[in-house]
Parts: structure tokens; sequence; C-alpha cells
């Protein structure tokens, strides 16, 4: 018995000298979008952003595991004012974006569908700077299947005399052709990630003991149920990797800015948000046994950046380009002659006004599209008056960071998402007010659209689906089976705010910039605006009144105690006045706001 036990002892005592353990930390960011300093451009208030922040979260990781490596996932060098006044005002300087990123001191990045919106010259000046590699394997030269960009890193780590070797695959949304500027893109091609993926994965996991799939792009399917998402937009590559693709560790995501944090089918997942506000933190605990590393522990989670101050060194670095940002921010744009302000939030969503009617046709000269929607984002929006703007000035004017999409869809669709709109308001009491969803301590003003290039009225006292009265185009009623172009923010093309009709939409165009890169680009080559207000659509109160024997247009005025003038406005395919045929339906609509 007792060379028994001693006989196990020995086996036991040999096999821990064989072993050797590690605890790995991957931290992860994604969708930057330029922000590096804790601030709000449209106020210059604080905000619980930035890569400033980020900094201090990495270096308080590293002070406690030494094995700390971090990874972005994209969409780095456009997004913020600072961003678009490096890239067209000031580029005397190293990238700001990468300046910060380099004395953080990250491990590798992934080449975003963003890192292309200010043309290829910006793009390979921060790739030159960068002192850690941008990683993408599937996009390749035109006519080959050479990579543009380094296709992976493989790291080594040591640990009590051994090492491990770690290897990030880079990879990118191939949707890039479809929103890109063929420009700005020219002589690349987009290889399917999938396919590429299968490609490099065996391959890195004969070399490496820990594989990473760093990929810009996200889950179009729920990743337990596989049913399209709120995001579908017809590519699936993200969960085709996931579950097709054998032999990944880790799965770090970007693009769609969700907050995900799981492990599926043994795989780490993260999407860490987007601007800095959260970080990803992947733990693996690694043993080492007869030769090999095995990962024995693995978790996933999002921790959020309120709570860490601005990293000293760095905001004192770059505080200077951030001074003159600021600066600029307050200098004069343009002039405008007439008022684009809301000194009224509720009466401005019952009735067309200079701010919206601005937004949307900025957006429908940026697209070509012939129909528009926005919304008036938060009731801190105030918008200008009459003289000079300043470039914060027109910022403010849209806080949300959103690219603009060019969607086809049907005459129905549109009709659907103006009764959406419209169960924003209620009817008690014979006073409009705001519907009970609204009346939160969060207010989803956001999701309330106000339209250009067509022509409606909203009544609100009718029964909820039912409340437009009439839609038109150039005068005419809107065809329900015909396709339309319209253009409206990438949030509401994916079904944001219960848009359903435009999921799975075909996407004509995608203009990569923010919606207030776009703004300012419109009033700086201006200089001069104008407000106008075209009345094209209001909200009210209102029914269709079906002619019955003997009634004239005056009649029913008179009953009404509206004008015969106000019939025919709202009814404008009423051509005889005097005899109207019996069963001829007419719509009496009374403006909220006349």
């Amino acid at each position: 018995m007792r060379r028994l036990l001693s006989l196990i002892f020995i086996i036991a005592f040999s096999t821990l000298l064989l072993a050797s353990d590690l605890q790995l930390t991957i931290l992860h960011t994604s969708d930057i979008h330029g922000n590096i300093f804790p601030v709000d451009y449209a106020t210059g208030n604080y905000a619980a952003v930035g890569l400033a922040k980020v900094s201090s979260f990495v270096n308080h990781m590293r002070s406690t595991n030494s094995n700390t490596i971090v990874i972005d996932t994209g969409d780095l060098i456009q997004g913020s004012p600072i961003s678009y006044y490096f890239a067209r005002i000031d580029d005397s300087t190293v990238n700001p974006v990468i300046r910060a990123m380099n004395m953080i001191g990250f491990t590798a990045s992934v080449i975003g569908s963003h890192e292309f919106s200010y043309g290829p010259k910006i793009l390979e000046e921060a790739v030159n700077c960068a002192e850690f590699p941008f990683l993408c394997a599937n996009i390749v030269f035109e006519g080959s299947e050479d990579p543009v960009f380094r296709p992976y890193e493989i790291l080594t780590l040591e640990s009590n005399d051994e090492d491990i070797r770690i290897a990030i695959l880079g990879l990118t949304t191939t949707l890039i052709q479809k929103w890109e500027d063929p420009e700005h893109i020219a002589g690349l091609s987009f290889l399917d990630p999938v396919c590429v993926a299968e490609k490099y994965v065996p391959l890195l996991r004969e070399e490496a003991d820990v594989l990473i799939v760093a990929y810009h792009g996200g889950f179009e399917r729920d990743l337990a149920t596989g049913e399209p998402t709120e995001e579908f937009s017809g590519e699936n590559a993200g969960y085709e990797i996931l579950k097709r693709v054998e032999g990944i560790d880790v799965m770090l995501t970007g693009h769609q800015h969700r907050a995900i944090a799981e492990i599926v089918d043994g795989v780490v997942v993260s999407q860490p948000s987007s601007r800095g506000s959260f970080v990803g933190r992947v733990e693996l605990g690694l043993e080492k046994r007869d030769g090999l590393w095995q990962i024995i522990d693995k978790s996933v989670g999002l921790v959020s950046m309120e709570t860490y101050d601005g990293d000293k060194a760095l905001l004192e670095t770059l505080g200077d380009f951030e001074n003159r940002v600021q600066s600029w921010l307050d200098q004069r744009a343009g002039f405008s002659i007439g008022d684009f302000y809301i000194s009224d939030h509720f009466e401005a969503r019952l009735k067309d006004n200079a701010l919206i009617e601005f937004i949307n046709k900025v957006q429908m000269e940026a697209t070509g599209a012939t129909i528009s929607c926005a919304s008036i984002l938060t009731d801190e929006i105030t918008g200008w008056k009459t003289g000079p703007i300043t470039i914060r000035d027109v910022i403010s004017a849209y806080p949300f960071s959103h690219s603009l999409r060019v969607l086809q869809v049907t005459g129905a669709d549109i009709k659907a998402a103006l009764e959406k709109s419209a169960e924003y308001f209620t009817y008690a009491n014979n006073e409009i007010a705001l519907a009970e969803s609204c009346l939160t301590s969060k207010p989803v003003h956001y999701d309330y659209d106000m339209w250009e290039g067509i022509e409606y009225i909203i009544a609100v006292d009718r029964p909820v689906g039912e409340r437009v009265l009439s839609v038109r185009q150039n005068g005419k009623p809107l065809e329900m089976n015909e396709t339309y172009e319209i253009v409206l923010n990438s949030y509401r093309t994916g079904g944001g705010g219960g848009y359903h009709m435009f999921e799975g939409k075909p996407v004509e165009r995608h203009v990569m910039l923010d919606i207030t890169e776009i703004m300012t680009d419109y009033v700086l080559e201006r200089r001069v605006i104008s407000a106008t207000v075209d009345e094209n659509w209001s909200v009210g109160t209102g029914f269709i009144h079906t002619i019955g024997w003997n009634e004239t247009l005056r009649s029913i005025a008179e009953m009404y105690g509206i004008s015969a003038s106000e019939i025919m406005k709202y009814n404008p395919d009423l051509t005889r006045v005097r005899s109207i045929p019996t069963g001829t339906e007419l719509i009496i609509y009374k403006p909220a706001i006349p």
C-alpha cells in the first residue's frame, strides 16, 4: 500500500513538473470613430467615451497582468470632429487617433468599413504611422488573391520560460463595396470572409496555441436561434464564420455598435459597443501539459469606461490638437438667412419646420434620393437663428453617429412607416398629446420621423394604423405597389425603433460619412443657407366623409365649420365642386397648427 501511494505521488509530482500555466487577458475595442477625448463635441460637455479613458483602463489591466494584449476591430479614423478636422483641415501632424493608439500600445487593429471614408491617402498614412499592424486577409488587390494589408499577426508570449503563440486573423465585411465611394476602393477586391477564414484558420491552428478571429462585421442572425436580427442587411458572414469554421478560440467583432459578451459553442465572442464607451475583456486560463497549451478556463465581459478618468499623459500630448479642434468648432461656418430654430419641440413635430427640412434636403442632395426622412433626435436640439452660424451649431443639430443609406421600398412601406411615426401621438379630451411611450424617463423622440419629397397629413384622432389620411408625391397619390428610393439613417434602415418595414430592403447606396460631416460640408461649401418651409406635411385631426344625396361642398364646409378652400386643399383630385357624385369620399382635416 505504501509503495502504491509513493508511486501515485511520484506520477503526480512528475506531471506538475511538466505543467505550466498562464493567464491571458485580451482587451477589445471597436468602432472608436475618432473619439479620443471624453467630450460631446455638439455641446462641449463631458461624455464617458474616448481612447483616453480606454488608456487608463488598459494601464490598470497591464499592472495586474503583464500578459495583456489589446485588439481593435475597426472604424477608427472617421466619425468625430477631431478626425474630420485632421482629414479636411489640418493634417500637419500624425493622425491623432493613431498617435493615441500608439501611446496605448495596441497589439493590432482590423481594417474597418469607415477606414476608407476619407480616401486612400488618409488610410495609407494611418497604416504607415501605426506602431501596430492593420490586419485584413480578405481585401486583396484586384485580379489577384494577394492581401493589401497584413492578413494575420502571430505573437509570442513567455511564461516560466515557456513560449505561447497567439494568432490574430483579420477580416472585414464585404458590404463596403455597396457603401463606399468607388474611387476610395479602386483597385481592390473583397473576398468572402467565410471562405478566407476557412482557408487561414486551419493553417494558423497548426502554428498557434490560441487563435483569435478579429472581424469588422457583426452577427445578423441571433446567436442562439439563427433567426435574422434587426441588423440584417443581406450578409451573414459573422454567423457563418462562428458556426462553420472550426478551430477558433475567440471571435472579436464590430461594425454594428452592439454590446455582446457571450460564449457560443465554446467560442468566446465580444462586441464592445462604440466610441470607447465599453471595452471587451476576455480572460483565458491556459495550462501546458505534455508540450501542449490548453485553454482550461474562459470568460468574457464588457467593462464600462464611465468610472475611468482620461489618461493624463495622453490628454496632455494631444491637448494642443484638441484645442485647435475646439476653436475651429466655434468658428463661423456660414451665414443663415432666416431661422432654423426650434423654440417648441412638440410644435415642431406637428408642422413642417426649417430645421427638419434642412436635414432632409441635405440627405437628399448627398445621396440623389428624391424622398427623405429624419428626426429631431432630442429636445436639447434647438438649431440656430438668422445670422452667423458655427460648425458646432451645425453638428449640434444631429448629435447621434449615423451614416446614410438609400433603400428601395414600396409605397406601402412608406405608408407603414408614416403610420409607425403617427403612433408618437395620442388624442384625448380633444387635445393632441405625446403617446404613453414618450412619457418615460428617456423619451424616444428619435423614433418619430418627418419626411421630405412626399406630401402627407396625419390625423391622430383616428385609430392607430389608420391615421395617414393622404400621402402623395408631386401631387399624385403614392402608388402602394410601386418602388421608390428613400434616404434615411443607418439606424432606421436596420429596423431601429420598430420600423420593421425597412428590414432586409435592398440597399442602393450608402454614404460612408456621418450625417454631421455631410451637413458641415454642405454649409462650408455654400457659406450662405436660406431657411425654407414648403409645408409638405402636418399633423392634426380628421376623418373621411362620404358624400350623401344633394350635399354640396358649401354645405359640407358649413357642417364642419371649415372653408370650402380647405376641403379642396386636402382633396386635390376633387374637380367637380358644384355637383359632387354621391358616394365620393372626402378628407375632412384640421391641422393642429393652422
